[in-house]
């Protein structure tokens, strides 16, 4: 497979969507969500991103109708006014962004970095990834590790779980309170984690599995225990904060599981953790995600000069990635160039040795004379188109680049090996032709 797919995408965020769209777009996994892509017609690679606050898929097909088709049926059961779609180059641009961490509630966070690694795994494990995808998303991975050793993109609150703590503790305190923390994965690790630091005198985790709570707790710096999901109205009874992160489909804490006193719960699940009819109890306050704005427009602010370097590094990035795409089909063309060259001076040089063996027996030494000429005109015939070929890549010249392909490919078909993508949107598609999104 060549890089010459189109990639489109679409995507629900925080920032398109509430809590409840972001849990119709959800697949039941990264892995069956690319699965489901990739068994549609024409899809050619597939990658899903689904976080607490995102839901995101890119597509690559020979069209961007083609991707656009099967994004909407992906996202069939979301409101059109939450999904946001992108051609190829800003498909592309967006992906460099998420992996830095400049679309993220929480600018700058580090989670993220590691769920694109994690989604691209899941891709590739399900048939997902192929050249095109191969190179983006390790080109996103590498923007996200520059931001966060070359600038100051991740300072500070770095996490749904310390802005979680942060909110509670300039809301009501949390000096000396006890708090729960619902989920024992990386996000309820960074919260109680959090919550330490901002002086909380003891933590109850509570997980499905308890042992991955007790790896939670023994890494603290508090006065921890723990407790199943089966405990959980025992343990929420005595809690003053209670902080849920778990990846269930359905709430974890109902409203008989709070209220028996004066309550702060920060509900950080996708789909919620915390049944909405729990925020009715009058010592029960909740918030959810759209609540930690307040908490994440200042972390915005004080990154902001940061935010700015890595723009910067994503514009070059960017233009390092397009011509990384260019430079890879111009070679792919240059190879089947040299490879039909190939074909014929062989065939040549063998009719040319047979001939002249008939009429006296040639030395190896004058074979490999003979084959040696015969390599030096492929070369300095080839190097003038080569040159050219490289050129018309970089000026975005894919006519002339069909061109060298039917004239030197005696098996290259009618049908243009890069599409006319590229001349729709210039080379927004030319790596389908080389770039859209």
């Amino acid at each position: 497979m060549t890089d010459t797919g189109v990639v489109t995408s679409a995507r629900v965020t925080h920032e398109t969507g509430s809590v409840d769209d972001l849990a119709a777009a959800s697949p039941d996994s990264q892995r069956t969500g690319v699965a489901s892509l990739r068994s549609l017609p024409d899809v050619d690679e597939a990658f899903v991103l689904s976080t607490c606050n995102r839901v995101e898929a890119y597509v690559v097909a020979s069209e961007t109708a083609v991707g656009r088709a099967a994004l909407e049926e992906f996202f069939a059961d979301v409101r059109e006014d939450a999904v946001v779609w992108s051609d190829h180059d800003e498909s592309l641009r967006h992906l460099l962004s998420v992996a830095a961490g400049l679309d993220s509630v929480v600018v700058g966070e580090d989670q993220i970095l590691g769920q694109v690694r994690s989604a691209y795994e899941d891709a590739r494990t399900t048939g997902g990834i192929g050249p095109m995808l191969e190179t983006a998303i390790t080109k996103a991975l590498h923007v996200g590790e520059r931001a966060r050793t070359e600038t100051a993109i991740n300072e500070g609150v770095v996490s749904l779980g310390s802005a979680a703590a942060k909110l509670v503790s300039e809301t009501v305190g949390v000096d000396g309170a006890t708090a729960l923390v619902v989920g024992a994965g990386e996000m309820g690790q960074l919260a109680a984690q959090s919550l330490v630091d901002y002086g909380v005198d003891e933590v109850v985790v509570a997980n499905r599995t308890v042992s991955n709570a007790e790896d939670v707790v023994a890494d603290l710096d508090a006065d921890g225990s723990t407790v199943s999901l089966d405990d959980l109205e025992t343990a929420a009874a005595r809690a003053d904060v209670v902080v849920a992160a778990t990846g269930s489909p359905e709430p974890v804490l109902e409203p008989h599981h709070l209220g028996e006193r004066e309550q702060v719960v920060v509900d950080l699940g996708q789909p919620r953790d915390v049944r909405p009819s729990a925020a009715a109890a009058p010592d029960v306050t909740v918030y959810d995600l759209d609540d930690l704005e307040t908490v994440t427009q200042r972390t915005r602010e004080q990154r902001a000069d940061a935010a700015d370097e890595v723009e910067a590094m994503i514009d070059r990035e960017f233009d390092l990635l397009c011509e990384q795409y260019k430079r890879t089909r111009a070679d792919e063309v240059i190879a089947a160039m040299y490879e039909s060259a190939e074909r014929v001076k062989q065939r040549e040089v063998e009719t040319a040795l047979s001939r002249l063996e008939s009429a006296d027996d040639l030395s190896e030494d004058q074979k490999e004379v003979v084959r040696s000429m015969a390599d030096a005109l492929v070369g300095q015939l080839l190097a003038p188109p080569t040159k050219s070929l490289r050129e018309a890549a970089a000026e975005d010249d894919w006519e002339t680049i069909n061109t060298a392909l039917q004239l030197f490919d005696p098996e290259f078909g009618p049908e243009p090996l890069i599409s006319n993508v590229g001349e729709e949107n210039g080379l927004e598609g030319a790596v389908g032709a080389i770039d859209d999104d």
